[in-house]
């Protein structure tokens, strides 16, 4: 048919697959922050454990992105915060030792930026969240940062003693590079 309308086979841009790619849970990191006795923000990692991210041949805009976060190694620079987050009334990682994530919605808002849409599973407990998300680096390499709020109660955390000093949107913030 391409020939019939005059335009060569040769003509015709090549098709690049779909590429899924590793994330490097080494160059990775999760990070969040929530208020805390109402003038104080306290700041955290939860490390990064794998994911895969879906790229269109060419482009660093992703289909698809997968990750899952070792909860049991969340980490806040005090040991006994440590502690009671890894307990019964925060993340209890005794029964939920991992997160996941699973894009449901991606949309471009540029060239280098976009919003995704997920389910985040945290205590067995999955909903959907936003993360709004900028691309650095080139189609090979992408190095993606993303920013969201979540809702700590949502998750099926209990509420505690210290809920009236503690706030209860987290800030996260993921820096994502690839294998």
């Amino acid at each position: 048919m391409a020939l019939a309308l005059g335009i060569g086979l040769a003509m015709l841009p090549a098709v690049q697959p779909a590429l899924r790619r590793e994330i490097d849970a080494a160059a990775s990191k999760a990070d969040f922050s929530v208020n805390h006795i109402y003038v104080e923000r306290v700041s955290g990692s939860v490390p990064i454990a794998g994911g895969t991210v879906v790229l269109p041949g060419g482009l660093a805009i992703p289909t698809e992105v997968t990750a899952t976060l070792d909860a049991s190694r969340i980490r806040t620079g005090d040991d006994d915060r440590d502690a009671s987050l890894q307990g019964p009334d925060w993340f209890d990682v005794k029964h939920f030792p991992t997160w996941t994530f699973e894009s449901t919605q991606i949309t471009p808002s540029s060239p280098t930026a976009f919003a995704m849409e997920g389910l985040l599973t945290i205590r067995g407990v999955s909903q959907n969240e936003r993360l709004d998300v900028t691309v650095a680096g080139s189609p090979e390499h992408p190095v993606f940062h993303a920013t969201g709020t979540i809702d700590r109660h949502a998750f099926g955390m209990p509420v505690t003693r210290l809920d009236p000093v503690i706030g209860n949107p987290v800030s996260v913030t993921l820096d994502i590079v690839l294998k």
